[in-house]
């Protein structure tokens, strides 16, 4: 039987890896509107980004926009691929 990426099997984890997987390949999204767009907390989003950056899926990127900070989040092409796998793995496990 397929085995699933347990990283990105947590729904939480799979609700962000899929959204950011709809971005182009060298694209970003803030993190306000990814927090808005899967409508979670600052802090479970935080979480949930922190694990997905320890196993480098993600990129978070903190930098200034004139004196505001901007936090940018982006899929790694190591998280592009690991979604890519996990969803061929799905479709295996359901029998496509």
């Amino acid at each position: 039987m397929t085995t699933l990426d347990p990283v990105i099997h947590a729904a939480a984890r799979l609700r962000i890896t899929a959204a950011l997987a709809t971005l182009a390949v060298d694209e970003s999204i803030t993190f306000p509107r990814l927090q808005e767009l899967l409508e979670m907390t600052a802090g479970n989003l935080s979480t949930h980004l922190r694990k997905l950056e320890d196993a480098e899926y993600v990129l978070v990127e903190k930098t200034h926009q004139g004196r505001t900070p901007v936090t940018y989040v982006a899929l790694t092409t190591t998280g592009r691929r690991a979604f890519e796998d996990y969803t061929q793995a799905l479709r295996s496990v359901l029998g496509e």
